[in-house]
């Protein structure tokens, strides 16, 4: 027989104490355990099938069990319900609807039950555990925070952070960093996230925020948001570069994060071990903040493409390594900083490619508008690139080059529109001998050489183009840098069919909406027809 275990009331409000105290939970949370453990028992000894409540008292300790039954005038359940002269008995006055109680005797704990009831307690004070800890990381993303190393799995390091724990994946972790257990190491909160396990707390020494979090514990200036740091592009282990930025003009930004003989960048570097940190004005003006970006190495030249959102840098050609650095890490860094795509051209790639541009627009300019090659050149020379150019800037602007007049403005116009009507007429040719539907033609945005491209790659009819998503039909290339520091292979480039018109995801959405109207229009003919037909049989 097994031996019966009990504790008195003094024992259990101990236990509940020191469980509360130990785990940090709240001691309610372990009084309802208890009661869910003690509830769980009694029906185990009097019948999982009767309703049965427990109630313990958290500063006496005593405890009062009971049975809960309802008054019915038929009864079809034994165990919980009673009809009205059976609760007459249990209680006077007793009426149809009543919920009675009927108080039992404490149990005694067998060992069985007491490890029931040890597990469920177990449970319920791991869960409340688990949320309280998950409360108190969720709010404390991109913090830093001290913990020592509890262990290394797979290369990942769990860290202790005291009540809890967070992981270090490999890939967030400083490469060629050696971490022994034991040791305490700091890091940045970088998601917390719920799961059944219990909450999972993943941290990062990667991270650029880290870095800006470092900062800020070492320079009073960016803690009190007198700096700022407006952009971080690390390479951990290696190199990085952050932008700041000062908003009292009688501060330096870079002195001040580097302090006095650097021993505030000195802290940060030593943190991130050796890692070497580029601290770079920041500039609301693009072109100022490239040029920045690419320090050490010296600019001669920016261009900013805004339609492709990429920047073209031309520098001397014996700065073009510099430029660049070891296996790219310069260029890429300076284009992680600025958020733009960066090309490094030398000072005589730069001149062949405006060499070639200038001869093939010469060369357009000569056989599509009929001039001899000066005028051509002189067009070229003043900007122009396209007939649309020509065809649609301002007369007056035109007439203001210099050798020309209104006549000759005029004169170049017209032939300009009459090329491009020539080279529309010959795209719809091509478009109907490719057999593109008409039907394309009235969407929106779509021109005759757009139509072609379209039907060149088997875009037809108003299906097949209603079919599409969006990036597949207008998602731009990712055009590849000019210069690339290492050997690693080129992909080739990929986009959407319209991809070089330069159309955007709205214009996009707005054509395959369009495209597909009639499907909409479609479905809703047969309901009218069968509305129609209804009311005729009606009549």
């Amino acid at each position: 027989m097994a031996t019966a275990i009990s504790a008195n009331k003094a024992e259990l409000i101990a236990i509940a104490n020191a469980v509360a105290s130990e785990k940090m939970i709240d001691k309610a949370i372990v009084i309802e355990a208890m009661e869910d453990a003690i509830q769980r028992a009694a029906r185990a000894r009097y019948g999982a099938e009767n309703d049965i409540r427990a109630k313990l008292d958290p500063n006496s300790g005593d405890l009062r069990l009971w049975r809960v039954v309802e008054v019915v005038e038929q009864v079809d359940d034994y165990y919980k319900q009673i009809d009205l002269k059976g609760a007459e008995k249990l209680q006077k006055g007793a009426a149809i609807g009543d919920f009675i109680v009927d108080p039992l005797p404490p149990i005694e704990f067998g060992r069985i039950a007491a490890q029931a009831a040890k597990q469920v307690i177990f449970q319920k004070v791991r869960d409340a555990e688990r949320d309280r800890q998950y409360d108190e990381f969720k709010d404390r993303q991109g913090e830093i925070i001290t913990g020592v190393v509890k262990r290394v799995e797979f290369g990942h390091i769990v860290v202790d952070l005291g009540r809890a724990e967070g992981v270090i994946r490999r890939d967030q972790q400083i490469p060629r960093e050696v971490v022994r257990v034991n040791d305490r190491i700091r890091s940045l909160i970088l998601n917390v996230r719920r799961e059944n396990r219990g909450p999972q707390i993943f941290l990062s020494r990667a991270h650029p925020d880290f870095m800006k979090k470092l900062f800020a514990q070492e320079v009073p200036e960016i803690y009190d948001g007198i700096i700022e740091i407006k952009a971080a592009a690390r390479d951990p282990g290696s190199r990085a570069k952050i932008g700041v930025i000062s908003h009292d003009s009688s501060i330096d930004p870079v002195g001040a994060c580097v302090g006095m003989k650097g021993s505030r960048v000195q802290a940060v570097v030593q943190e991130m071990q050796g890692e070497k940190i580029d601290i770079i004005p920041w500039s609301p003006d693009t072109a100022t903040f490239v040029v920045n970006a690419l320090q050490p190495a010296n600019v001669s030249r920016v261009v900013i493409d805004e339609e492709e959102d990429r920047i073209e840098v031309v520098v001397p050609d014996d700065q073009l390594s510099l430029a660049i650095g070891r296996r790219g890490q310069n260029v890429r860094l300076a284009s992680q900083l600025t958020a733009k795509a960066i090309d490094i051209l030398t000072e005589a790639d730069a001149s062949e490619k405006r060499q070639k541009e200038f001869v093939a627009n010469s060369e357009m300019f000569q056989n599509e508008l009929d001039v001899d090659e000066t005028l051509a050149q002189l067009l070229v020379a003043e900007g122009f690139g396209a007939l649309e150019e020509v065809a649609y800037v301002e007369l007056d602007e035109l007439a203001a080059i210099e050798g020309f007049d209104e006549d000759l403005a005029q004169e170049l116009q017209s032939r300009a529109q009459e090329a491009l009507d020539r080279r529309e007429q010959a795209a719809r040719d091509e478009r109907r001998a490719l057999g593109v539907e008409d039907a394309l033609a009235e969407m929106p945005y779509l021109t005759e050489a757009m139509l072609v491209t379209l039907g060149k790659a088997g875009i037809k009819t108003l299906d097949d183009l209603a079919d599409l998503a969006t990036d597949e039909l207008v998602e731009k290339k990712r055009a590849e840098p000019r210069r690339r520091g290492d050997d690693t292979p080129r992909a080739a480039p990929k986009g959407g069919i319209l991809a070089e018109y330069g159309l955007s995801d709205e214009q996009g959405n707005e054509i395959i909406m369009a495209a597909r109207a009639h499907w909409f229009t479609d479905e809703e003919e047969p309901v009218a027809a069968e509305t129609a037909e209804a009311e005729g049989d009606e009549a």
